[in-house]
């Protein structure tokens, strides 16, 4: 290589980090060449005015990209296969294993949409009164949104001694759109975002479709793991993470108050933007403080009402730091084309009022009962289940394998997901495991017949199930 230096005048972070993001930008752009050499330490180093350990911890931290290689007396050359192939990250996201459009008959396990508990009336009544009153502002566009949806936000995400102020919140076409706008106001294509191997993948499948890296972190039977949290910082220089504290999707595991304390300090210190989906954490009376708690400057906060009020009303609010808020909101309407008066309207007197909470205690006890059926049906079988959370994490016995087994329970007229349907990305690690859900059915007797279908497999094992019947 000639006439070729490093541009360290943009980027954040110490020297040695700007230097590697500057030459792992210029083999990206093709400005370097695979194949090629980079120049000898103690040369770089003279050029850019720093030391050769400087330049040296720069060619180390591109090895562990994976982006070049080093022998000792010939130098540190570019890997060929990082030019020629695509990154598997920007390509078009996969869509899953879910049935989109579910074949008619089966019993709906793969939902955990909130309980019909008799709210529809109540919203019915709400849709017409807002329809009777505002008559101009459901016929138009919403261009102000006003002050009462972002106090129902506030009064909505508030748990345990998290109270979000007004000024903090964006009403959202939902808690996936909420999502979706932060990922698309704070990052742009090309960052990366960090998921777990297991969680609600259709955020990182949507953030694939615009354009954003996946990096995989690992997990325990305590949840997210810091150490790799923090290796995966160091290696890829993610600009976000999504994280479930609280009854995470699918597994049900809650992280300590350690482990977010220890996620915390690694987001803050690596610059790592956090979204904390608490749409499950609502529905319980865990008392660990949220993440945003830890990490206020940094943390995003967003919640709903589908899995606790009603899916169909699509409200949903998020809690940002302030200086974050108007560009979401913007993001937000730029992804979802606005939001509609009619449903936000109806979503804030539902919280307003007090009557959103009081259908959430109707679904919590709907979902209670529903739960202790699955606990005495499935009682010796390996499953994680909370009482008032509406789905299970089912280990599975051999010989049984999760894809093979949801194809069994689809034969037999029952719709449940299997460990695919929440992989982040492409993952090596098996879990053996399916989730299903016990709010969708509409009486108590269809839950405690599909879960007497799920014994009964796992009872007979794979001699009761013919793949070509």
């Amino acid at each position: 290589m000639t006439n070729w230096l490093p541009d360290l005048a943009s980027g954040s972070g110490p020297l040695y980090q700007r230097l590697a993001d500057s030459i792992e930008s210029d083999i990206d752009k093709g400005v370097i060449d695979a194949g090629a050499k980079l120049p000898p330490q103690r040369d770089l180093a003279y050029d850019i005015g720093t030391t050769v350990g400087t330049v040296g911890r720069a060619y180390q931290l591109l090895r562990e990209r994976g982006l070049v290689s080093g022998e000792v007396g010939r130098g540190t050359y570019v890997l060929a296969q990082r030019a020629e192939s695509p990154k598997p990250e920007l390509q078009p996201a996969a869509l899953g294993t879910r049935l989109i459009d579910a074949p008619r008959g089966k019993l709906r396990f793969d939902s955990t949409a909130a309980p019909d508990v008799g709210q529809g009336a109540l919203i019915a009544e709400l849709l017409a009164r807002t329809a009777e009153e505002h008559p101009h502002d459901i016929s138009s566009y919403t261009r102000d949104f006003p002050e009462r949806w972002f106090e129902a936000g506030g009064l909505w995400l508030k748990r345990n001694s998290f109270h979000p102020s007004p000024d903090s919140i964006v009403p959202t076409l939902g808690t996936h759109a909420a999502v979706m706008a932060a990922i698309a106001a704070l990052t742009t294509p090309g960052d990366t975002i960090v998921f777990e191997h297991l969680t609600y993948s259709q955020i990182s499948r949507s953030a694939g479709l615009i354009g954003r890296r996946t990096a995989l972190v690992s997990a325990d039977d305590e949840g997210l793991d810091p150490d790799d949290f923090e290796r995966v910082c160091a290696q890829k220089h993610p600009k976000m993470m999504f994280v479930m504290p609280t009854a995470k999707n699918p597994t049900l595991v809650t992280l300590s108050a350690e482990r977010r304390q220890a996620i915390a300090r690694i987001a803050r210190e690596y610059n790592v933007v956090l979204i904390e989906d608490d749409l499950y954490g609502e529905l319980t009376d865990d008392p660990t403080p949220l993440l945003a708690e830890y990490a206020p400057e940094r943390t995003i906060v967003a919640g709903g009402l589908s899995k606790s009020v009603a899916a169909g009303v699509r409200g949903g609010w998020l809690s940002c730091p302030p200086a974050y808020r108007h560009r979401i909101r913007v993001a937000h309407k730029m992804m979802t084309g606005g939001l509609p008066f009619l449903l936000a309207e109806v979503g804030t007197r539902l919280v307003m009022s007090g009557q959103a909470s009081d259908i959430r205690k109707r679904c919590i006890a709907e979902i209670q009962a529903r739960v202790h059926v699955v606990r005495e049906t499935l009682a010796g079988f390996d499953f994680k289940a909370r009482d008032n959370v509406p789905f299970v994490w089912l280990t599975l016995p051999d010989p049984w394998l999760s894809g093979t087994f949801k194809n069994a329970c689809l034969a037999q007229g029952l719709l449940i997901d299997d460990e695919d349907e929440f992989k982040a990305g492409r993952s090596e690690q098996v879990f053996h495991g399916v989730r299903f859900g016990v709010s969708q059915p509409g009486q108590s007797k269809d839950v405690a017949g599909g879960v007497a279908v799920i014994r009964r497999l796992l009872d007979e094992g794979r001699a009761g199930y013919d793949s070509f019947s």
